[in-house]
């Protein structure tokens, strides 16, 4: 599962994105929600600093980091005992974007169970597009944050429960890490909290969005 023109490195950020497959809903229930961000820590929060998420009933993103490659060779050293480090080392951006396969995986399966459904719950792919600069990690940061807006679910970000928006207003959530965010881009280490319309949609057209 995954890009191969677009592999995840360590050190590098990115916003990453899935839909439900044809017009399914990957979330039914509010519990829904809680068990996927339980998947997301116990898989992706061991690889990556996540900066912003966002949880649609049909879709998600994520904007993250891959930590450092000496912190995720422990990790894979952990979990794959029998492969050398340089196995790691050589094969590391093929074991970061499993890891996110695992995750889908890993809930789908949980989903799939607790409906009595079958087949793939997700795109075959999981989108993600490379942040390079400070512009681009604020446009898709505001952009993740205003996605239940643009959706017509509420009128107000600060109304929807399930994006890491309310996490920076009040400073609580472990998840989201906003003192790294703050050093990557000191430039522009602030959220809009009434972000432009015209600007949201600009970065959508700039890169390529689908939803």
């Amino acid at each position: 599962m995954g890009n191969k023109r677009i592999p995840f490195e360590p050190g590098k950020v990115y916003h990453v994105y899935n839909h439900g497959n044809g017009d399914d809903n990957i979330f039914r229930q509010e519990k829904n929600y809680y068990r996927f961000l339980e998947k997301y820590n116990q898989h992706l929060s061991v690889i990556s600093h996540t900066f912003a998420y966002c949880l649609m009933p049909n879709h998600f993103h994520f904007l993250l980091m891959i930590k450092p490659e000496s912190e995720i060779i422990e990790v894979f050293k952990t979990k794959y005992p029998k492969k050398s480090i340089s196995e790691l080392k050589e094969n590391l951006n093929y074991h970061n974007s499993n890891q996110f396969a695992i995750f889908l995986n890993s809930y789908s399966k949980y989903y799939n169970i607790k409906y009595n459904r079958k087949g793939s719950l997700f795109l075959d792919n999981i989108e993600r597009k490379l942040i390079d600069n400070s512009g681009y990690f604020m446009k898709a940061l505001n952009y993740i944050h205003f996605n239940p807006v643009m959706h017509g679910f509420v009128d107000d970000i600060s109304n929807y429960k399930f994006t890491s928006y309310y996490d920076y207003v009040m400073k609580k959530n472990k998840r989201i890490n906003r003192e790294l965010a703050y050093k990557l881009f000191p430039k522009n280490a602030k959220i809009d909290f009434k972000p432009k319309l015209n600007g949201i949609e600009k970065y959508a057209l700039e890169m390529d969005m689908t939803f």
